[in-house]
């Protein structure tokens, strides 16, 4: 029989992490799936489609940015499941605004969750992992715009852009105890984020159609297209990848 496999997913309420967590589950991980308060009930509806799978799910309510909350939390899976194997740093936030607009608060949550959030999943997974003596993924959230500066993201282009940074600095600390990570950079992804990254008031079907044209395939992403990659990093397979962010974006943007 298998070892049981244990994984975390930050940001798990909707979009793309509930679509990582759904596919991990379809890969015969226990999935510890994470979000703030207000997204209770979507993450207890989440468990429960996990548990339906035949896996071990449960909800974890956490401020990302908070360094007291994600070592409780992490604390909190392994204590249930006895390991940690995968933590998949997801959570992230968006607000659309001019550069000359931009407040310091808006600049410091974004950087707060987006940024501090994958510091402290990748602190608290690692220590845990280097611990067990296993190995382990870990894996965190970047973007196209962590690659290409974007206009009115000024925050969240600077917070994917941090990702990277830290993704190939943790890979080469955690790299001599078997321990890889990485990062996903999706280009458009059809989500619930988009008005936050596109102009507003743009009709849903204009600005998927617009996303369309960025494509050579003319596609634009789902959350299942980022739950495949993850998959595979998050996998036996992937264990000679490691610093990488690696791009989904139908092509448009070339590394």
């Amino acid at each position: 029989m298998a070892a049981k496999r244990t994984a975390i997913v930050t940001g798990a309420a909707g979009g793309i992490g509930r679509a990582i967590a759904l596919r991990l589950a379809d890969d015969g991980f226990d999935v510890a799936v994470n979000d703030i308060s207000r997204q209770s009930e979507a993450l207890t509806q989440l468990v429960a489609e996990i548990t339906a799978k035949g896996r071990t799910s449960s909800l974890h309510i956490a401020d990302v940015s908070s360094e007291d909350e994600v070592c409780a939390m992490v604390e909190a899976v392994v204590n249930q499941y006895g390991s940690l194997d995968v933590m998949v740093a997801n959570a992230g936030i968006a607000t659309r605004s001019p550069i000359s607009e931009m407040t310091a608060e808006q600049w410091d949550r974004i950087m707060n969750i987006n940024a501090r959030g994958v510091f402290l999943c990748y602190k608290y997974a690692g220590m845990q992992m280097i611990k067990q003596g296993n190995g382990g993924r870990i894996i965190g959230a970047s973007s196209t715009v962590g690659k290409q500066g974007h206009p009115f993201n000024f925050a969240y282009t600077a917070s994917k852009f941090a990702v990277r940074g830290l993704t190939q600095a943790a890979a080469l600390e955690f790299g001599p105890h078997g321990i890889t990570v990485n990062a996903y950079a999706p280009g458009a992804v059809d989500t619930e984020m988009l008005p936050f990254i596109f102009p507003p008031d743009t009709p849903r079907d204009t600005l998927l159609g617009e996303m369309a044209k960025l494509s050579p395939l003319k596609l634009v992403g789902t959350p299942a297209d980022i739950a495949n990659l993850v998959s595979f990093i998050a996998s036996k397979e992937s264990q000679f990848i490691t610093g990488q962010s690696i791009s989904t974006n139908g092509g448009a943007y070339f590394d």
